[in-house]
């Protein structure tokens, strides 16, 4: 029973678009934080360094921010293109101000770092492994090529080259981990949160289907005692009216016209009374045929076994999320089942729990350890096209069901019984927390 795919949801994004207001505010901190220090070195400690050249990059890295916000204005979002350009110009302009100071002897050489940790953490894969390559190129010119550090005149100081190269290898370190390590752990944290929102929606519409039978049959109660009004008042005309005249017809009209109306309300109101309250209490034995009974006719057999120690079974609300849940993982299991899917249900007095087993292939062994994860998916696009082999879908069905299960107290486990595969679901409820549900 691989990973299925949840249908219509959106699909996983590469990366968030910052707000060009984000950017620029980064970029005048950067520019006051350099004019701090650039001013504190000449003046406050008396250092010698080419502050002209220096005040010219900050105030070309200034000019930049107010171009931008003139021409974009602070709320527009650039394209993955403009964001990793506008980082590159920063990384370069930092790069700039570190060779007019002493290259990588300049202790806040460090900063190189910022900008590649800024685009892993934004923009695409490709884009960070072109802004880490930047710093890496800058990093390496500024090992070999930087005019003197600036110091005190009456004081000689010489920096071992070995020194340079460890400081060197430092900072080239850093722009891998930060462009492998903080890209990886944002894009899990992406999809975490792509995965999540896909959830509410799913869940939003089944809440949104599950209200419009309380809608219809309070439609049919709210027009129902129109409707009698007006039935009652075309009788009265009936009797009044010469028959065969073309008042006697069309009041016959309206007659039967108000006759069918009431039917239709009739069957509007009961399609909130024939299903049952959606959110009523159902004993776990006939919610799980619930769930399970649109999955009958798909030539697989599903089989019903319960083993009771503890009284009647406990009584589950028929929660929106907890009937997604279970439905998503026995259509999975019906799917990849070869013949037979088999749901157990168990229970005593301290807890309840359901077991849906197929005889399939099974879960991928290296994939069980995962299963739960958004965007693992294992399932193939079409049994029938020639590329059936390469994996579709979204990868967000087991996610969501195991979402909306724990949300109801459940824990679930998933593994192989066999050697041959027959994967198997399990999950388990606190009995109280059932209980709870209930009152």
């Amino acid at each position: 029973m691989p990973v299925s795919q949840a249908d219509g949801l959106p699909l996983p994004s590469t990366w968030r678009p910052l707000r060009l207001q984000t950017l620029v505010l980064l970029r005048w901190l950067a520019v006051i934080g350099q004019a701090i220090g650039l001013l504190f070195v000449a003046f406050g400690l008396g250092f010698p360094l080419p502050l002209l050249e220096c005040m010219a990059l900050i105030g070309l890295s200034a000019g930049v921010n107010l171009w931008l916000v003139l021409r974009l204005g602070t709320s527009h979002r650039p394209s993955p293109v403009s964001t990793a350009i506008q980082i590159a110009f920063d990384l370069c302009q930092l790069g700039g101000l570190l060779a007019l100071t002493g290259g990588l002897q300049n202790p806040f050489s460090l900063l190189l770092l910022a900008p590649v940790s800024v685009s892993a953490t934004t923009l695409p894969q490709r884009s960070v492994f072109l802004i880490a390559l930047l710093a890496a190129v800058i990093a390496s010119i500024l090992s070999v090529w930087h005019l003197p550090l600036p110091w005190n005149p009456a004081e000689r100081i010489v920096f071992n080259r070995i020194y340079v190269i460890g400081i060197w290898v430092s900072i080239i370190c850093g722009v891998v981990f930060i462009s492998a390590y903080t890209g990886r752990v944002a894009h899990d944290a992406r999809q975490i949160a792509d995965a999540l929102a896909a959830t509410e929606l799913a869940l939003a519409r089944k809440e949104r289907l599950s209200a419009l039978d309380g809608l219809a049959a309070a439609a049919a109660h709210e027009l129902g005692t129109p409707l009698s009004t007006i039935a009652l008042a075309a009788k009265e005309m009936r009797a009044e009216a010469e028959p065969g005249s073309d008042l006697a017809e069309d009041v016959e009209l309206i007659i039967t016209q108000a006759a069918r109306c009431r039917a239709i309300l009739g069957k509007l109101r009961n399609l909130g009374s024939d299903g049952g309250d959606p959110f009523a209490a159902v004993p776990l034995t006939d919610l799980l045929a619930e769930v399970a009974r649109p999955h009958e006719g798909r030539g697989k057999a599903i089989l019903f076994y319960a083993e009771k120690s503890a009284g009647p079974p406990p009584v589950f609300k028929r929660s929106v999320g907890l009937l997604y849940g279970l439905g998503n993982l026995i259509e999975n299991a019906t799917d990849f089942a070869r013949s037979t899917v088999r749901i157990e249900a168990a229970w005593d007095k301290e807890a309840a729990s359901v077991s849906i087993t197929d005889d399939g292939p099974g879960f991928a062994p290296e994939l069980i350890a995962r299963l739960g994860e958004p965007y693992l998916t294992t399932r193939p696009r079409d049994p029938q096209n020639p590329d059936a082999n390469t994996a579709g879908g979204l990868g967000l069905g087991v996610f969501i069901a195991k979402t909306l299960l724990e949300r109801t107290g459940g824990r679930l486990a998933f593994e192989n019984i066999s050697t041959q595969g027959h994967a198997r679901v399990r999950i388990v409820w606190p009995r109280n927390a059932v209980e709870a549900d209930q009152a």
